[in-house]
């Protein structure tokens, strides 16, 4: 039978302090080379701090549609504001759903309010246009000399173009049912990819029937920027649904010269992503229409279907941009349709939400608007620095008063628990697009005493094994177990508080949880791998071991009884051992 254990011994990680301190270096390291390397030397600010404006839009139902309001009209709404913004170049904004019908939109200093409220206050409009004609997304001198490079490049093509004339017959054979007739324009499928890859769409500035104005226009349209894109989103969305229009594709790779809107989005009844198992088609999209809108999608694929690429497409634009211009290879009737090829299952969901959207009874009005400067901004980030100041200075007064020499171990502590939290919240900006707001500055702040705390619950369980008696390493060692419990406990009840706080509430208090979340996670990184191995070296110091007044251990100050030995040796029963 093997011997039991005698004694507590530490964990490897405990009996080698210089590994677990050599760790926790490396780490900040790591963390210091990554902010060089990503180029990002401060936390991103948010708008409370940096300056900005923050608008908070109502959701509103349609006559006729009490019950649209729901959590998925509201992200999808949510996701169209989100690139209505980012088409303004806003490369920081936050749009984030409060509620259960509000919108909260936080735009950073620099970008023009008023554009921002025109952009966001309206209502989306989606809508099917006839394609007269498109081009690559770069911008082109003049028509005609846009014609006669992609003519000449197109020319190995011409047996490609020819074919295309008679366009049904290559996708007819995905073209069983009846609502498979539609045809993303960029199939990879073999039969149908070399239609679209041919681009003769690109070489058609002289289709028939399309006015000079509209050629000029559509050549110099350049698609390949986020301005031009943006802006021509911008004029096709306000221009009338009778008007000839310009647009970009949302990559910017392709653009279009569309003719009237022939299909409202609000004659869509429903259209969703879904996977063709038995056609081997992967993901499509499928579309639904009310009775007008089916009559209205009938009569115009009947119409374009007979047509040579590229007006044999039709194109689906949102807010003046276009998100498909799938073909068209014969009349679909019946009010069902649906769109396949090259799709994943992210692109069909985005686009099936897209369609929906555009039937979707909701209007939007602007309920508040708040308007930070950035000298405002300033302010209160130095006011927060100044209250967090303040704290840290009264904590550190307090430890260098009451614990002296130990004082140093919490200090040092803090100043790595800072960095570590400094280079986590730069990092995290770029990353998942952490912004720090005044909430997370009072976060901070909270967690500075939180910390602290995790130091004092280990000092005063030291303080206590001396008080019985013990020298101070094995004081170290046998009051390690009991504090970690007690740490730990603390910092769980701390981080589900805020992980709660997280979950339940929205906008700016969700940086107060988030932050005051990280710090506590931090802080168990922290205690357990820099202050427990940093204590165990200098209780091999003399300055400590020895209980000089000023390391704030000394047995005297702390009324120390005996040293238990010599009392266990006079008071030990040899009855005991007889037993």
């Amino acid at each position: 039978m093997a011997a039991p254990n005698k004694g507590r011994r530490s964990p490897a990680a405990q009996g080698r302090p210089g590994r677990a301190l050599a760790l926790i270096v490396v780490v900040i390291a790591a963390l210091v080379g990554g902010m060089f390397y990503s180029g990002t030397m401060t936390p991103r600010l948010g708008i409370d701090l940096a300056g900005g404006t923050s608008f908070t839009l109502e959701a509103q139902n349609m006559p006729g549609k009490p019950n649209a309001i729901n959590e998925t009209n509201m992200k999808t709404a949510a996701d169209i504001m989100n690139q209505r913004v980012n088409g303004l170049g806003v490369s920081e904004a936050e749009v984030q759903t409060q509620g259960t019908n509000h919108i909260i939109v936080n735009i950073p200093k620099g970008t023009d309010a008023k554009q921002a409220r025109e952009q966001i206050g309206t209502t989306a409009q989606l809508g099917f246009r006839t394609v007269l004609t498109a081009a690559a997304g770069a911008k082109t001198p003049t028509p005609g000399s846009s014609e006669s490079p992609k003519a000449g490049s197109g020319e190995k093509e011409k047996g490609d173009s020819s074919a295309s004339a008679t366009p049904s017959g290559k996708s007819t054979p995905q073209g069983r049912a009846v609502g498979d007739a539609l045809k993303k324009d960029d199939t990879p499928t073999p039969s149908a990819s070399k239609t679209p890859s041919a681009p003769p769409a690109q070489q058609q500035p002289q289709g028939a029937g399309i006015p000079a104005a509209l050629q000029k226009k559509l050549a110099a349209l350049d698609c390949s920027t986020k301005k031009g894109r943006a802006d021509a989103a911008a004029q096709a969305a306000r221009a009338k649904p009778s008007d000839q229009v310009v647009a970009c594709e949302k990559d910017g790779s392709r653009k279009y010269a569309l003719g009237p809107v022939k299909v409202e989005g609000t004659d869509v009844d429903d259209a969703k992503a879904t996977f063709d198992q038995q056609g081997g088609q992967g993901w499509i999209v499928q579309m639904n229409f009310n009775s007008a809108g089916g009559k209205k999608f009938a009569d115009v694929t009947g119409d374009i279907a007979t047509k040579a690429p590229p007006q044999n497409q039709f194109a689906i634009t949102l807010d003046g941009q276009v998100v498909s211009a799938p073909q068209v290879s014969s009349a679909i009737a019946g009010g069902n349709a649906q769109i396949s090829g090259g799709f994943t299952q992210q692109s069909a969901e985005d686009l099936g939400n897209m369609l929906s959207y555009g039937a979707l009874p909701l209007s939007f009005k602007i309920a508040d608007e708040t308007t930070v400067t950035a000298a405002l901004g300033g302010e209160q980030l130095n006011a927060g620095l100044i209250a967090g100041a303040i704290g840290l200075a009264l904590v550190v007064i307090y430890l260098v008063a009451y614990y002296r020499g130990l004082s140093l171990v919490a200090l040092a502590s803090l100043v790595v628990s800072a960095a570590l939290t400094y280079t986590l919240m730069t990092l995290l900006g770029p990353a998942i697009g952490f912004a720090l707001n005044l909430p997370a500055v009072c976060g901070a702040i909270v967690a500075i005493g939180i910390t602290a705390d995790s130091f004092i619950v280990y000092f005063e369980r030291i303080r206590d094994e001396i008080r019985e008696g013990r020298t101070l390493r094995p004081s170290v060692e046998r009051a390690w177990p009991r504090a970690r419990r007690t740490i730990l406990v603390s910092d769980f009840v701390s981080f589900l508080a805020a992980a709660v706080l997280f979950i339940v509430t929205v906008g700016k208090v969700q940086g107060f949880a988030f932050t005051l979340g990280l710090t506590t996670l931090l802080d168990v990184v922290v205690v357990f791998f820099f202050t427990k191995p940093l204590m165990t070296l200098l209780a091999r110091r003399k300055f400590f071991h020895s209980g000089h007044p000023w390391s704030g251990l000394d047995p005297t100050r702390l009324g120390a009884k005996p040293p238990l030995r010599r009392g266990r040796r006079t008071s030990a029963p040899i009855e005991t051992k007889e037993a």
